[in-house]
């Protein structure tokens, strides 16, 4: 039952990163790196020491007993998942979100989720495990469901393309010229993919080289939050990659001003947006730690399953809001496919963690 319980927490924190970037669309005059900053500071650097002060006895004792071997492993990869994320956004550019998605969450679901047994030893035993069969049948659909959900939303970019061309009139060619998109370039996009799924799948294992940390906490009483001490390392990494990319934005575009002014607009509403996309977003790592804890004898497969779950729930979300109401019938269909994959991988992870249990 406690896989069970842990897939739900798996669930509910998946549910916060396909919402956190709903609030973006609120914040006006404020430039990218202003507003991934704001919400970066929330998420990366408060929320971690806020959080692990309020869930973890003795915190302080723990920080002091812990091995400073896996402190800095934990940062220092944390600080690669950033450089990660960096390297997502500008593939973005590129070759477009979808693509992005596919390829970088694809590389990311698989690797991050077998990195940790692999480096420690434990992947030729995972194996031999009862239930490895539905774990590895699981994580390669779940790779699979990825990649369609990419397809599909690929096929929706292409389709909203044609309908925008076809609304322009043969008077609009000015209209035309003027459209100043990044060129879809695979030569440049491709690599920057690559980059992003492999360290975006290092954050996984910042988590796992943390574990001695979460054990101290355990020891003190921390129970199933003992593994929120370990974000004070990990996102703070995170975070200070974050740091230098918006700081050499804001040199280079002349936007420091934003965070005192919006030009006009409500910089309130700004803030406020950039909070709640940080509670969203850290929400994620919470309820990731209270179901990475129930896993049992699979706890690696948090890591597939939380990306899975991100995926399907971002679709669901994009339906929801009517993301794809004016798609043709063949990308609905092949969104529909990819979600039954991506549910059925869940259910795979689910009953082999349940058989391991």
């Amino acid at each position: 039952m406690e896989v069970i319980n842990g897939v739900l927490y798996h669930a509910v924190g998946a549910s916060g990163a396909a919402l956190c970037y709903t609030p973006q669309k609120k914040v006006v005059g404020w430039s990218w790196q202003t507003y991934w900053l704001a919400q970066a500071f929330i998420c990366w650097f408060v929320l971690p020491f806020v959080v692990a002060y309020l869930t973890i006895p003795e915190l302080m004792q723990v920080l002091k007993q812990a091995p400073s071997s896996a402190m800095q492993r934990s940062f220092f990869l944390g600080m690669a998942y950033g450089v990660g994320g960096t390297a997502f956004g500008m593939a973005i550019r590129y070759v477009g979100f979808s693509l992005t998605y596919a390829i970088a969450v694809g590389i990311s679901c698989v690797l991050g989720t077998l990195l940790p047994p692999l480096v420690n030893g434990t992947l030729s035993d995972v194996f031999k495990t009862n239930g490895a069969a539905f774990i590895i049948s699981g994580v390669a659909m779940g790779a699979v469901g990825i990649a369609l959900c990419g397809a599909a939303g690929r096929n929706k970019e292409i389709d909203l393309e044609l309908q925008e061309k076809n609304k322009i009139t043969l008077g609009d060619e000015s209209e035309k010229q003027q459209d100043n998109k990044p060129v879809f370039s695979l030569a440049k996009g491709l690599p920057l993919c690559l980059v992003a799924g492999v360290l975006s799948a290092l954050y996984g294992f910042s988590l796992d080289q943390g574990k001695p940390i979460a054990d101290i906490a355990a020891q003190y009483g921390a129970g199933n939050y003992q593994g929120n001490v370990v974000y004070i390392f990990s996102n703070t990494g995170a975070f200070v990659t974050t740091l230098l990319y918006c700081l050499y934005l804001h040199s280079k575009e002349k936007t420091f001003g934003q965070y005192v002014s919006s030009g006009g607009h409500g910089l309130g509403v700004n803030y406020l947006m950039a909070l709640l996309t940080g509670l969203l977003w850290y929400g994620q790592f919470f309820f990731y730690g209270l179901g990475h804890v129930r896993m049992g004898t699979f706890k690696f497969t948090s890591w597939a399953i939380h990306m899975i779950m991100l995926v399907m729930l971002s679709s669901l979300v994009g339906l929801i809001l009517k993301e794809w109401k004016t798609t043709s019938a063949k990308t609905k269909k092949l969104l529909g496919l990819a979600l039954f994959v991506l549910l059925s991988a869940i259910l795979l992870l689910t009953y082999g963690n349940w058989m391991g249990e």
